[in-house]
């Protein structure tokens, strides 16, 4: 099973929308989720800030501010 993290922050209409997406698509293709709330947190806030949110595909960036459905459903499988 694919391991996927999204790094978000509080208050961000983007991330909202993509952390739903995620949680629905795991009944098409389940994989692992990891959320991480970069909020406060002066590296994360850093490395992510500018393209939240961020979505990791076993470590791998895969997307920034939005996701493609298709195209995240082929790659874990």
């Amino acid at each position: 099973m694919s391991a996927v993290t999204v790094f978000y922050a509080q208050d961000c209409s983007l991330c909202e929308g993509v952390r739903a997406q995620l949680a629905r698509l795991r009944d098409e293709a389940p994989f692992e989720l990891e959320e991480i709330d970069i909020t406060g947190v002066p590296d994360l806030e850093a490395k992510y800030r500018e393209w939240l949110p961020v979505v990791e595909i076993e470590g791998e960036r895969v997307f920034v501010y939005r996701i493609d459905e298709a195209e995240l459903l082929e790659r874990l499988r």
